[in-house]
């Protein structure tokens, strides 16, 4: 089991989301759609070669983002993070992936 983390702009907060839920994230025992989710601001600053969702080129940019975690089954992470990156809006979504131990 993996713990995934995205950090999601406002406007695609519930897309992105139901993306990573249509693949398999956030099922735990016998429920589904689970997650937990804090908002705060997220911080960058878009360089020569990129092609920025919100900002502009070596500019400072914050936004209010969503920090998103849900757990992944070992046996569907990579399409998960498929869905992630195809779902959304940013050139290069922050997230990380965290394994998960029960014992």
């Amino acid at each position: 089991m993996y713990k995934l983390t995205v950090f999601i702009p406002d406007s695609a907060l519930e897309s992105v989301k139901a993306a990573l839920f249509a693949a398999g994230a956030g099922s735990i025992g016998n429920y589904e759609q689970c997650c937990w989710q804090v908002q705060g601001m997220g911080q960058f600053m878009p360089t020569a070669g990129s092609n920025p969702h919100i900002g502009a080129q070596d500019t400072l940019e914050q936004v209010n983002e969503w920090r998103i975690e849900m757990v992944v089954k070992k046996s569907i992470i990579q399409e998960v993070i498929d869905a992630l990156k195809q779902a959304h809006p940013y050139e290069t979504p922050a997230y990380d992936v965290i394994e998960v131990l029960d014992f």
